[in-house]
């Protein structure tokens, strides 16, 4: 832990992020108040939830005396480029499984992971369903040798760990409706986990389907059994209903919603996940979903690096 706080004390400590104002027109109607908590300005690679997510894990991956990290994701992770970015700074070797064949020239995500020293490695999408299993993680051993092995999305009990560590910085905050993007579902489980019942948590789901919520039940289940504690906040749900086609899937009006978005208030979005919440919190705003003199709190997640892949569509 002390070769951490000497050297990489940015990398462990939850950084004081600002609050934003946000006025819209459809939230005036609505008569509700809405801040949003921006965690995209934590680091300026290892931004957002992945930064909370990471924490525990590097340093576990240090007290186990392990010299590289591995971990899986999509061509656009942005939960690859953060670890990348991670195991760079504090001095780990990092290696990519990447789900789907090698496309020339990569994009920018990749292209950003391999100037961090990332080994990137492209499997089949049938040989990926499988990275959760015994045999399959054993034969990453025997190609790879040893290293310390972070799951998709960075969802473990340590990242949950994290994620609720990362509320105490809220708790400043009044507020009443919580609402954050959901993805691999380990940061919405630390949330939960960290945060007082009688606020209400609400998780955008980024992808198509409704097995999300079952995600999330199971993460808090390891993080409660790695922990010792138990966790009674049942005042969450998962919106499966703003994924605009699916993960990593937008629509021409989501894309037109960035993009003013970024003009006319000077909030950056990704179409991945941040620029999902914003929009389902407006569509519950049209709906009358929130109480009248309600304040919502939204966490921008980060993962700005997302829009490099809809650079030509946003502008």
């Amino acid at each position: 832990m002390d070769y951490f706080r000497s050297q990489f004390s940015d990398l462990l400590s939850y950084q004081f992020t600002p609050v934003q104002e946000f006025h819209h027109p459809v939230l005036h109607e609505a008569g509700v108040r809405l801040i949003i908590k921006r965690e995209d300005l934590n680091h300026p690679f290892i931004s957002g939830n992945k930064w909370w997510k990471l924490k525990y894990n590097l340093e576990e991956a240090h007290r186990q005396k392990q010299k590289t990290l591995l971990t899986f994701g999509g061509a656009f992770s942005n939960h690859v480029y953060a670890t990348a970015a991670a195991a760079r700074e504090a001095g780990f070797g990092s290696i990519g499984i990447i789900r789907g064949e090698e496309v020339l020239p990569l994009n920018a995500t990749l292209r950003f992971a391999q100037s961090c020293g990332m080994k990137l490695y492209f499997i089949s999408r049938e040989a990926y369903r499988k990275k959760s299993e015994a045999d399959f993680i054993a034969d990453l051993g025997e190609r790879f040798g040893n290293f310390y092995l972070i799951p998709e999305g960075g969802s473990n009990a340590l990242a949950v760990k994290g994620s609720a560590g990362f509320t105490l910085t809220l708790s400043s905050l009044s507020y009443d409706y919580l609402y954050l993007a959901a993805g691999t579902g380990g940061t919405i489980a630390g949330i939960i986990a960290g945060t007082d019942a009688a606020k209400q948590i609400v998780g955008v789901s980024a992808l198509k389907g409704n097995f999300l919520q079952q995600e999330v039940e199971g993460l808090l289940h390891v993080y409660e059994k790695a922990e010792g504690i138990s966790v009674n906040n049942k005042n969450w749900n998962i919106l499966n209903n703003y994924h605009h086609g699916g993960y990593a899937k937008v629509t021409p009006a989501l894309l037109a919603f960035i993009k003013e978005t970024k003009e006319s208030y000077n909030l950056p979005l990704d179409p991945i996940y941040t620029g999902k919440v914003l929009w389902a919190i407006l569509e519950e705003a049209k709906a009358g979903l929130f109480r009248k003199g309600s304040t919502i709190l939204m966490i921008h997640t980060g993962g700005l690096q997302g829009t490099a892949a809809y650079k030509e569509l946003l502008v």
